[in-house]
């Protein structure tokens, strides 16, 4: 995920009430439940959005730790393609995993997926790639979106909409730092919609919505 998705503008507030009811880790799904092909397929074309891919075809998706690489991982080999996993230098706790599946598209339209529940996993996968929520137990919670594509963004936020799930405006943070830089904010009217419908596979976004829980 990248650094700027992990960061937000300062905020101050309490935790949402709705995160004080109970939260089943989804990532057990991802082991333990019958997923069909093109669900599992239409999360991967949103999580590709913080990966790379190289001349050699090869999809290279790169994290800190390797918690959420193991769920690609499970996922790939329930659709029928292998991945492999390597640490990027000695001293760096980044990691990289790489397949050659060839479904992977990073120029996909999302507006062609077929059923809700695709739509659901595309945005999941996305949110867990590019998606923030905060890490300070002192800030107010959010939930943003980011991407250097304004247009893939512009059909991820008519996509939420189109799920009931309201947004604010398209922006970018500061011109000066990446004028390429676009986010958007689901609405807090929508958060909770947000976090029961499309929830995450991610591990530390679980982990984070777990220790708001015990504020």
């Amino acid at each position: 995920m990248s650094d700027k998705a992990t960061s937000a503008a300062n905020q101050q507030g309490s935790r949402p009430a709705f995160l004080e009811k109970s939260w089943i880790d989804p990532s057990e799904t991802t082991r333990q439940a019958p997923l069909s092909d093109r669900v599992i397929i239409a999360y991967f074309l949103g999580a590709i959005h913080d990966g790379t891919f190289s001349q050699n075809r090869r999809t290279r998706i790169s994290q800190k730790g390797t918690e959420w690489l193991f769920i690609l991982k499970d996922l790939l080999k329930k659709v029928g393609y292998n991945s492999w996993m390597y640490q990027e230098g000695k001293n760096r706790d980044v990691y990289i995993l790489e397949t050659l599946a060839d479904f992977l598209d990073f120029h996909f339209d999302p507006f062609q997926l077929q059923t809700e529940t695709e739509i659901v996993a595309y945005i999941r996968g996305f949110f867990d790639a590019e998606g923030g929520i905060p890490k300070k137990k002192e800030d107010a919670f959010y939930i943003q979106l980011v991407q250097n594509d304004k247009l893939k963004l512009q059909k991820l936020k008519k996509l939420l909409e189109d799920l009931g799930i309201l947004t604010g405006k398209i922006h970018n943070p500061s011109w000066k730092v990446d004028p390429n830089y676009w986010r958007i904010y689901v609405s807090r009217e929508s958060h909770e919609k947000f976090v029961k419908k499309i929830g995450s596979w991610h591990p530390r976004k679980i982990r984070t919505l777990q220790e708001r829980m015990k504020i």
